[in-house]
């Protein structure tokens, strides 16, 4: 009984001790050199989306332009820290972001990353038809994309939003200077050394920092950010953010990455962060060429179809299902058909359509009865996946050496299927096949250590 009185009583004087002295902050990391964007990387911009330039006093800043959509973010992730940064907008209204414990990449069918957004924007508040205030451009904070957080105040449409307490922004062509302290699953902001806005119980609460480009310029500077103690216990993998895989995009929000016939840009255009395409002319292909991949790429079917149509149902070993009279069993489908290319070969594509078996398919494989028995099987999807006409979808197609794999909305379709005669490298395709279709999210990353092939 003494021996645990006196335990407690060192463990109380030991508190006292750490709360009078506590630790020292980490020295602050300038996150922006002055000189170039080392330490960011332009996850979904065209090249002249982030470039660095200088006021007439020799301050250099982070220029935006706002165009595509989509996000420069740091090389390091970060847990606790404060960060501060200046930033100023060039244009009224103007919209951009600063996201706190982002994944590396886009969540599927947007160019944003989940994360917790603090707003960056000049603009009149914004009511319902109820007089209910919805955003602000003074501060507002709130999760994006499947991040959660709890907001300091209720929001009147009971958003997971927190509205700013104070206004104290300033307007175009002036800086503002953002103080964000990011601890424990918290965050605090002070809009020009007020704090305005916050939330807690946030998840991912570790991650990178994103700087956002949303259609009007942009000038950002001064970025430091000073690191506090990491959490203790340490954060489990389901509080962090997805790390970064050596995925890089191969769509900058040009076509100029991508080559085809003479008049392809006719029909395949880009709408600011995606590809569309109209269902008329060719394929297009990547003007780069790959070996050993995977290979991320979102899509989903624009308006319209080729029309009502019967379509057959297959059978684990790629066949036909068949009634006891021999004939084929159908299910009647809104046509639309598309796919990606793999190597340059159109034998190896994996397919986007509607048929009964779903997408993932790979039809020159399939179809091809010179095949052994187990590669045609292998080629067939082993669940329809695909979400509904209009919606977004996420392929994750991964090819090492003859061997694919596919992953669709998180469910793996195709697994160990052999690809006999595939070329060791080529440009990846989108198929033209009759049907409008949007593309967007297009990364690659090269395989090349036995770790990746699991």
């Amino acid at each position: 009984m003494t021996h645990c009185t006196l335990s407690l009583a060192s463990l109380a004087a030991t508190a006292l001790i750490a709360a009078a002295n506590p630790p020292s902050p980490a020295p602050a990391i300038d996150l922006f050199n002055g000189r170039d964007l080392a330490g960011w990387i332009n996850v979904n911009g065209a090249p002249d989306t982030w470039t660095v330039g200088k006021d007439s006093d020799g301050t250099a800043f982070i220029q935006c332009s706002g165009k595509p959509t989509g996000v420069l973010r740091t090389e390091r992730m970060f847990e606790n820290f404060i960060l501060e940064l200046e930033w100023m907008h060039e244009e009224e209204p103007g919209n951009a972001g600063l996201f706190i414990w982002s994944d590396a990449l886009p969540a599927p069918g947007v160019p944003f990353t989940r994360s917790v957004e603090v707003q960056i924007m000049l603009t009149p508040d914004v009511t319902d038809r109820e007089g209910r205030l919805l955003y602000t451009g003074q501060g507002d904070i709130f999760p994006i994309h499947g991040a959660v957080m709890t907001p300091d105040r209720p929001h009147p449409a009971q958003w997971s939003r927190c509205l700013p307490s104070a206004r104290t922004t300033k307007g175009k062509g002036q800086w503002n200077h953002y103080r964000v302290t990011a601890n424990q699953g918290t965050l605090r902001l002070e809009v020009n050394g007020t704090e305005v806005s916050g939330g807690s119980a946030i998840n991912p609460r570790s991650g990178y920092i994103c700087l956002e480009s949303e259609g009007t310029p942009i000038k950002f500077r001064r970025i430091r950010l000073t690191e506090l103690p990491s959490t203790n216990p340490p954060l489990t993998q389901d509080q962090c953010a997805t790390p970064d895989e050596g995925f890089r995009s191969i769509f900058d929000g040009t076509l100029d990455g991508w080559n085809g016939d003479p008049d392809f840009r006719t029909h395949w255009t880009v709408r600011d962060w995606l590809i569309a395409f109209d269902g008329k002319g060719t394929d297009i292909w990547s003007a780069k060429g790959f070996g050993d991949i995977e290979l991320i790429a979102d899509w989903r079917w624009g308006d319209g179809h080729q029309g009502e149509m019967d379509r057959p149902v297959f059978g684990k070993d790629g066949d036909a299902v068949r009634a006891k009279d021999g004939s084929v069993q159908t299910v009647k489908v809104q046509e639309r058909d598309s796919g990606i290319y793999l190597r340059g070969n159109k034998k190896s594509q994996v397919n986007i359509w509607c048929w009964p078996c779903g997408s993932g398919e790979v039809w020159g494989y399939r179809t091809d009865l010179t095949m052994l028995g187990s590669v045609r099987a292998a080629c067939t999807p082993k669940v329809a996946a695909d979400s509904a006409a209009g919606q977004w979808n996420r392929f994750r197609i991964r090819l090492r050496g003859d061997v694919l794999h596919v992953w669709l909305n998180g469910r793996q379709v195709i697994e160990q299927a052999t690809l006999p005669g595939i070329p060791a490298i080529g440009p990846v395709g989108l198929q033209s096949h009759g049907s409008a279709i949007d593309f967007a999210n297009l990364y690659v990353r090269p395989l090349g250590s036995e770790s990746d092939s699991n």
